[in-house]
């Protein structure tokens, strides 16, 4: 029998400004920063699921890539996705799919600083 995985346990996006991306998932995203030093990364607590936003991989240049993580589903939980939406909306954020409910409850997504799209949903 072939050796199984049992999914993604760990999600990390490629950013410009770590410290800016950090900040915004922390503050607008609500994310919580887990303990820990990585020179590289900065590791915030997405639920069941490890979350990172983190230096460019050696040799990426992230300005000449049109679009980050096109063909990419990214999707945080949240008991209060409505509420995410407003403290987003209220920072100016770009909102690519307004509030809707879908097969996992109220869900929309946003665009983060460096473009990558991210669906926050209630659950189901």
């Amino acid at each position: 029998m072939a050796a199984a995985t049992s999914g993604p346990d760990f999600v990390s996006f490629q950013v410009r400004d770590r410290a800016a991306s950090a900040k915004f998932y922390q503050e607008l995203a609500g994310l919580t920063p887990l303990p820990g030093w990585n020179p590289v990364a900065t590791v915030l607590s997405a639920g069941d699921v490890a979350f990172a936003v983190r230096d460019p991989f050696p040799g990426v240049d992230l300005d000449a890539i049109p679009q980050l993580g096109a063909g990419i589903g990214v999707w945080f939980h949240s008991v209060d996705p409505a509420g995410v939406h407003t403290r987003l909306v209220d920072a100016g954020v770009e909102v690519v799919q307004e509030p809707i409910e879908g097969p996992f409850g109220l869900q929309f997504s946003f665009r983060d600083p460096d473009g990558y799209v991210v669906t926050v949903h209630a659950g189901g």
